[in-house]
């Protein structure tokens, strides 16, 4: 199976080429085997060529018929049967070569396009349906495998037939070459032009088609918030309008490739029926056998029938071409955050972070930071505090490098973050979020995610310094009990608990807490904390809150406002206004810690 089918995306490791077209980017991975792409292609051919030969197989018996040469007739028949079994042979190899060959190079598609995916910006997916995404991976995959297989069944074995049946042509009558060469030519011309006229209804086709897709997927995902508001007849409402506009997409599309069907049978007739005519009138002139009749009669048919398969084949395949094409155009783009050339693997440190003269805003223009600095010394736990607005989320962002700043720098433990892999700086931190995000997983899984080698034991032990246990202790299946649709299987506390769990099991030097117990109630809200509190020690703590008495007993809280620090300083003192001038040297004085 290894011949057909590599497990590297490509022979010298390289990225696919994303950026240059579909037709690059799928050379790419056939370059990566190229043994399987040519041993399937050999097969196939080989065995259209053996299809081919089976029609001059039956002139051959007609002609030792028609002179009453029995042993002629019977070589004939030993001909055909042994044609007739390579070409069933062939086609069962080269089937069985395309199905490891196209569905394995399916798998890389989509791994590759998710690789890439993943590496956009969090304002990236803001802007795009996840559904839609996640369609477009599986849609170019499929687009793949339908290329190939046209390619295969439906482009390749036409070609064949048309090479081989002029060549026998051509030892019958040049004329009757010329002339079926003229009439498949003429036919396939008219098709692919005619067809070709409708590639607008069929591309509106496929984008109608994403959308919707990504709307239903979109509207499943929110199903609470249908249900919540008694939105589910105007939902229905809203998504049938959606549904019948695919509809009517998908009607004029299908109509005009039946238009372009009756188009092609209508010239099928008149062509079959004009080349018959003419090997009937040569044969009465003596010019021609019975055989030559039978296999040209026989051969006009295939051929001129292929030739509207060729013509479909090449309009399922530019519409194909323009799925990938799409899907590169969306997902291909270059990512807004790159790793430097001379980036390296960051190791775990004390987890100081220091902040120097940061700027950063929107594409819309919004400026969020414009010469921030802060230093957050190792181990020191600071709270966060500030209006809605004021930049705290967008402070974890650029911490983990999911934003890039305009302008200066963020340093961890004396290193600048964009000399550090990705992957290597984002496992310096755990987050625990507001809005948890679960996987569709078992409780243990969930908590294994941030640590995929940690043992049973070391996940049970998470979960108790996270306070899970008890409700885990509960469940049916104790860790192995599926969380359901992200974590719908459990309370909000419990989601909490479970991230704190994650990022306890993880040991990162840092720790990032973004609104962690603002959605909780009470007695959720103190398990919690509780629970915090264990994955807090000997850590560095940046903390987002609303409420200020959720940070007490932090080292130090800073707020916030219109990407400006306004105050700065403890706890107990924290709700007492501080001068511009106390502020500054406060800064000052912490800036040289």
């Amino acid at each position: 199976m290894s011949f057909w089918a590599s497990a590297t995306p490509s022979t010298d490791g390289a990225r696919p080429p994303l950026a240059r077209g579909p037709l690059v980017f799928l050379w790419h991975y056939v370059k990566a085997r190229p043994a399987g792409f040519l041993g399937t292609a050999v097969m196939v051919l080989a065995a259209a060529s053996c299809a081919v030969a089976v029609q001059y197989a039956m002139k051959l018996i007609v002609d030792a018929m028609a002179d009453g040469d029995r042993p002629g007739v019977w070589w004939g028949v030993c001909v055909f049967l042994a044609l007739i079994a390579g070409e069933n042979v062939l086609w069962r190899l080269g089937g069985w070569a395309a199905c490891h060959i196209i569905v394995d190079t399916g798998v890389r598609i989509r791994l590759d396009l998710f690789d890439h995916l993943c590496g956009h910006a969090a304002q990236y997916f803001a802007r795009n349906f996840a559904g839609a995404l996640g369609g477009r991976i599986t849609g170019t995959a499929g687009a793949f495998g339908s290329i190939a297989t046209t390619l295969m069944w439906k482009i390749a074995p036409p070609v064949v037939d048309f090479v081989g049946a002029v060549m026998i042509f051509a030892m019958i009558d040049d004329a009757t070459a010329a002339a079926l060469v003229t009439a498949a030519g003429l036919a396939a011309v008219a098709v692919g032009r005619f067809g070709g006229r409708g590639r607008p209804l069929h591309l509106a086709y496929a984008e109608e088609g994403n959308q919707v897709g990504g709307d239903l997927i979109d509207t499943v995902g929110n199903v609470w918030a249908v249900t919540a508001f008694s939105a589910r007849s105007r939902e229905l409402r809203r998504l049938e309008r959606r549904f019948r506009g695919e509809a009517a997409a998908q009607k004029r599309s299908w109509l005009y490739l039946e238009k372009t069907r009756t188009l092609h049978d209508g010239a099928l007739c008149v062509l079959a029926g004009a080349m018959l005519a003419w090997v009937i009138l040569l044969w009465s002139r003596g010019a021609v056998t019975p055989g030559d009749v039978v296999v040209v009669s026989a051969l006009t048919f295939r051929i001129l029938h292929g030739s509207r398969d060729v013509a479909f084949a090449m309009v399922g395949t530019a519409q194909d071409l323009a799925q990938i094409a799409e899907t590169l155009r969306v997902i291909g783009r270059d990512h807004a955050i790159t790793e430097t050339p001379h980036a390296v693997e960051a190791s775990p440190g004390a987890g100081e972070i220091v902040i120097d003269c940061l700027s950063f805003a929107y594409p819309n223009g919004h400026v969020v930071f414009h010469d921030l600095s802060l230093r957050i010394p190792a181990g020191q736990r600071l709270g966060v505090i500030g209006p809605s607005g004021a930049g705290k989320s967008t402070l974890i962002k650029l911490l983990l490098r999911l934003e890039e700043p305009q302008s200066g720098r963020i340093l961890i433990d004396g290193r600048d973050i964009r000399d550090m892999t990705l992957d290597s700086l984002r496992n310096l931190m755990a987050v625990v979020p507001q809005e948890v995000a679960l996987f569709h997983r078992s409780i243990g899984d969930n908590i294994r995610y941030g640590r995929p080698d940690a043992t049973d034991r070391e996940v049970a032990e998470a979960g108790r310094l996270a306070q899970c246990q008890d409700f885990v202790s509960a469940l049916p299946e104790g860790y192995d009990t599926p969380v359901g649709d992200r974590g719908v299987a459990l309370s909000g506390g419990q989601r909490q608990r479970v991230a704190i769990a994650r990022a306890i099991l993880r040991q990162p030097p840092i720790l990032i807490l973004d609104e962690a117990t603002s959605a909780l109630d009470r007695k959720s809200e103190t398990e919690v904390r509780r629970a915090l509190a264990e994955v807090m020690r000997a850590r560095t703590v940046v903390a987002i809150a609303h409420d200020l008495d959720s940070l007490d007993g932090f080292d130090r809280l800073i707020e916030l406002d219109r990407g400006a620090i306004t105050r700065d300083g403890a706890y107990p003192d924290f709700r007492v206004p501080v001068s511009a001038e106390r502020l500054s040297e406060r800064q000052s004085a912490r800036s040289v810690m």
